[in-house]
């Protein structure tokens, strides 16, 4: 069994409750992606397919996350292990985002995030807006080291994430001629440039989030402190 971080809850990678989380987490992301190709909607014949959603797009970091999970729980590879880690640093974050963005704008208006014609049932809602943020979150704060990533990376890569999901839904635009949400067509650019720079901010402040999370559920790393020689006086 690998040597496990000295804050981190649980061993992982490991032949335990790590791949049990692992499994699980997987077989729920693969229930999404069933859920999509055998139910079809007009996105399925639109430009970039259903990949034109943020909650797909995290939905496959999410799917790698795991599988790299899985694969270092089955090998016990730390190399896979810490490729597993750093996916969890975009994963997380932007799945967390996805689950208060669809869920507080859902509760305000439905019609902002899902057209009447492509609601979802309960099962499938849950597995697409929810569930990835649970087992990631159980993967963080049980299976996971801290983070180590600090405010100005993590702001760096948000944006990064945000302008290229800006430029995506466009190029998605100029070929369909609507937008994956609603709530897009209703912003003008402006307010679309704002949106994005927002939500960039924010999952920056969710990866910080995370952290003291993390913290609060692990205990933190109290550097030793190195040990004062006295010189005797000659």
């Amino acid at each position: 069994m690998a040597t496990k971080h000295s804050l981190q809850r649980l061993s992982s990678p490991s032949r335990g409750v790590s791949p049990a989380v692992h499994i699980l987490g997987l077989g729920s992301f693969i229930y999404s992606y069933k859920w999509l190709v055998e139910h079809p909607n007009p996105i399925n014949q639109a430009y970039g397919w259903h990949f034109q959603y943020l909650t797909i797009i995290g939905l496959t970091l999410s799917t790698t996350t795991f599988i790299l999970g899985i694969l270092a729980d089955i090998s016990l590879s730390r190399a896979l292990f810490t490729a597993k880690n750093v996916m969890t640093l975009t994963a997380a974050p932007l799945e967390v985002l996805i689950s208060l963005l669809y869920w507080g704008l859902r509760a305000i208006d439905p019609a902002l995030v899902v057209p009447p014609e492509l609601e979802l049932p309960w099962p499938a809602d849950l597995s697409f807006h929810l569930a990835p943020t649970v087992f990631l979150l159980l993967d963080i704060l049980l299976l996971s080291p801290p983070w180590s990533i600090r405010a100005l990376p993590s702001l760096g890569l948000s944006s990064a994430i945000a302008i290229a999901y800006w430029l995506w839904i466009e190029l998605c635009f100029s070929h369909n001629g609507f937008y994956p949400y609603p709530l897009f067509a209703l912003l003008h650019f402006s307010h679309r440039v704002l949106l994005f720079a927002s939500c960039a901010v924010a999952m920056a402040g969710l990866t910080s989030a995370l952290k003291t999370v993390y913290a609060l559920v692990n205990g933190v790393d109290i550097p030793a402190e190195r040990p004062v020689k006295l010189q005797r006086r000659k």
